[in-house]
């Protein structure tokens, strides 16, 4: 891509954005700012939401329980434009797990 940042790496899947569901309001920002198409904002299912604790439960609700997910982890290029956009700094970026 001819507008890929500067910091992206050449090749991906070394690393992978991590969200953390609790911290997550779904606002989509991760979603606009990445190149790669690494994200989704949708509705968690009531057993994603499980996983949570009560305060960021009722904090879900608020927000229509939208939450980003990661669909293409092996095609993050580590960027980090995600875990700056993120105003709940809710991403990280981790060793990517062998497949």
């Amino acid at each position: 891509m001819s507008d890929t940042p500067e910091t992206c790496r050449p090749e991906g899947g070394d690393l992978a954005p991590v969200i953390d569901l609790a911290k997550c309001e779904g606002k989509a920002d991760c979603l606009r700012v990445c190149p790669y198409d690494v994200f989704e904002v949708r509705v968690a299912t009531s057993a994603e939401r499980r996983g949570i604790g009560l305060l960021a439960q009722l904090k879900s609700m608020a927000h229509g329980h939208r939450k980003a997910f990661v669909i293409h982890a092996d095609q993050c290029h580590a960027c980090a434009l995600c875990v700056a956009a993120c105003p709940e700094t809710a991403i990280r970026l981790l060793k990517a797990r062998p497949a």
